[in-house]
């Protein structure tokens, strides 16, 4: 089997709708095995991400993170997602490492919202102004053609340079913004809370997406426990990132406060119940979401153009 290399192009071919659409199947099959293995030389680190899933293949995301690479001109994060035949184990594709990671931190955060937003819900505010902004922007507007996109950023300056580029309006001010908001998604790399939970209207969705390290917080606790709580995966975020686990080792949370993850989809576990009640989904991403997403991206690569 000769591996297919799939790169940037590809995206022509993707569909936000059809990608949230597969990672629901994906989570119909076993559950993935998942592993993480790192190796460190001063500031440079090698990620090395793995999943098996029963059914759908395997999948070895290699990342190195290279923090000078930004002062040569250089992405400061680089690797490949490596896809796997379940049947054979030969390597049925390399796919381009950016171009999966971007699909899947948006399309996971698309999945919560399908499932758990208000289906009259219109107006989203975005919150930071960096690469994952815009592709959430664009994964929203798949779900909501007419949204009414709000950007809100610490400096105003990148806020108004996305503004320009999605169409979207700019918001100065973060309370009135969060109250307003029907739809909200953070991205930011904040380590304190940025979003109060006495800010939230009744019938508010949140997909909080930047904190990914234990140390790092996007709403706080008071949002938590006002708002039913969702996860991708129990597995990827207890125990590692602090938007959880900062919460569940003060108590001012318990794990039962989680109502499901993703593996709670075929259950119809993982949904809102009322058009009152506030609801979060914290994305935490994991090797298996990787593979699903680089299946998806191998299989409408290869269908005939439309």
């Amino acid at each position: 089997m000769k591996p297919q290399i799939i790169g940037p192009e590809a995206e022509a071919r993707l569909d936000w709708i059809a990608l949230t659409d597969a990672i629901a199947a994906g989570h119909a099959l076993p559950r993935a095995e998942i592993a993480d293995s790192f190796l460190y030389r001063r500031d440079d680190t090698l990620l090395t991400r793995s999943a098996w899933i029963d059914g759908l293949g395997l999948a070895v995301k290699p990342a190195t993170i290279f923090a000078g690479n930004p002062g040569r001109g250089l992405p400061a994060i680089n690797g490949a997602v490596n896809l796997f035949d379940d049947l054979t184990g030969q390597l049925a594709a390399i796919v381009d490492f950016h171009l999966v990671t971007k699909w899947k931190t948006a399309g996971d955060s698309l999945l919560s919202a399908r499932r758990l937003a208000r289906k009259d819900a219109r107006r989203v505010l975005i919150v930071g102004a960096g690469k994952v902004a815009g592709s959430v922007i664009a994964a929203y507007r798949a779900m909501i053609p007419d949204a009414q996109v709000t950007v809100w950023n610490r400096s105003p300056g990148p806020a108004e340079e996305l503004a320009l580029q999605f169409g979207t309006a700019v918001a100065e001010d973060l309370p009135d913004a969060v109250a307003a908001a029907e739809i909200i998604a953070t991205t930011t790399m904040t380590r304190e809370p940025l979003i109060r939970g006495q800010w939230l209207s009744p019938g508010t969705h949140l997909d909080l997406i930047g904190a990914y390290r234990p140390d790092m917080r996007e709403v706080d606790d008071a949002a938590l426990q006002r708002a039913r709580l969702f996860v991708d995966s129990r597995k990827t975020t207890i125990g590692h990132i602090g938007e959880i686990q900062i919460p569940l080792d003060s108590g001012a949370i318990t794990e039962s406060h989680i109502i499901a993850d993703f593996y709670d989809l075929p259950t119809g576990r993982y949904a809102r119940t009322s058009d009152d009640e506030i609801t979060i989904a914290k994305n935490g991403g994991g090797a298996h979401l990787d593979l699903m997403t680089a299946r998806y991206i191998l299989d409408a690569s290869q269908k005939a153009p439309a």
